[in-house]
């Protein structure tokens, strides 16, 4: 087959790359250059897309022996996820830019320019497996990714090979110390890749501009508080509320909701962060087709988040997932990501989430 391999610098892209050249398959490394100022946004293990990223692909690729280009994509980028990023934080929801990158520019910009120009697969570096078309989690769990990219297509996944899904992290460092990849003890990405310094809070506020609003207490609707942007806080967010006023019952605080239309932050005891009902839109089912009106699956409702047993409901391109217990914390514009197992059967962007009991 002949392939395009994502490279981003790191460890997993270039064994990806190392394992297809070696099952045979006639490869080209391909670079993408997400930032339209590369040079500053690397800080450690943070950021992404820094001239040192792209040297240690093209490097990685001299090693394998495999053609090499860099495709701009950092205006798309910019209006796919950074744009959107912003946006949704304004709107009052918590976005996942992992999760976007992967929808708008991995397979789609890339997947549909590499598919015009005769490849017949993308592979990436991504933890996940693929086994008769089906995306399943990797067998390292502490590693998994099979959530960031349970927004691909079926038809995107036919045309994606992710080689590591058999290995565990430890695995690929080691096989990349033995292949001479001078990559093999980089240190992983993490955090927001175009969100160098772990900011969020500022990079909101540069772009949004300060927004001076209340943080009302949800029982007793008195204002403990005072904020500079509801866009800097998220569902379930405890930390960094700087109350002036205790809550009348002395307890902490956790935020309950965000109203960007009136620029108020919600807040009240961790109890009523108490959702097991979960309602989500623009389902993506990675077989096609939903497995049927109503089935039980397991739910991740977030990156890194444990999975809960669920009955979901499907009508049209909506999902509502029952949860058979409560989770706390549960985000519009997260994900819900649903499984069979180790089994990817779809995803959908959560709208809405509550107590059983407002149902209705």
């Amino acid at each position: 087959m002949r392939l395009l391999a994502a490279m981003s610098g790191g460890v997993d892209s270039a064994v990806a790359a190392a394992r297809a050249v070696d099952a045979g398959h006639d490869v080209t490394g391909v670079h993408l250059a997400l930032s339209q100022a590369p040079a500053t946004l690397r800080h450690g293990a943070r950021g992404c897309c820094t001239l040192e990223d792209a040297n240690d692909a093209r490097r990685a690729a001299d090693v394998l022996g495999i053609p090499f280009y860099v495709w701009d994509l950092a205006e798309r980028f910019r209006a796919e996820v950074i744009d959107d990023f912003v946006s949704e934080y304004a709107a009052g929801r918590t976005p996942n830019p992992c999760l976007r990158c992967n929808e708008k520019i991995k397979f789609t910009a890339v997947l549909d320019r590499a598919r015009a120009l005769g490849f017949d697969a993308v592979v990436t570096g991504h933890h996940a497996r693929l086994v008769d078309g089906r995306l399943l989690r990797s067998v390292d769990a502490a590693k998994d990714q099979s959530y960031v990219l349970a927004v691909c297509t079926h038809e995107q996944l036919t045309h994606a090979m992710f080689p590591l899904g058999d290995s565990t992290k430890a695995q690929v460092r080691a096989e990349a110390a033995r292949r001479g990849l001078a990559v093999a003890d980089k240190p992983d990405s993490h955090d927001i890749c175009f969100i160098a310094d772990g900011d969020t809070r500022g990079f909101l506020t540069r772009k949004l501009g300060a927004q001076d609003g209340p943080i009302v207490d949800a029982a007793s609707g008195e204002t403990l508080g005072r904020h500079d942007g509801s866009f800097a806080f998220t569902v379930g967010q405890r930390r960094g509320l700087d109350l002036r006023r205790p809550a009348p019952d002395g307890e902490p605080r956790y935020v309950l909701s965000i109203r960007p239309v009136d620029n108020t932050v919600v807040v009240g005891p961790r109890e009523l962060l108490d959702a097991d009902v979960v309602e989500a839109g623009a389902v993506v089912w990675t077989s096609g087709t939903a497995p049927a009106d109503a089935f039980d699956c397991e739910v991740q409702l977030r990156a890194h988040g444990m999975t809960s047993p669920a009955s979901v409901t499907v009508a049209g391109r909506n999902v509502t997932a029952t949860l058979h217990r409560p989770q706390q914390g549960v985000a519009a514009g997260q994900a819900l990501v649903m499984y069979d197992g180790d089994a990817v059967l779809g995803s959908a962007t959560i709208t809405a989430a509550h107590a059983a009991e407002l149902a209705g």
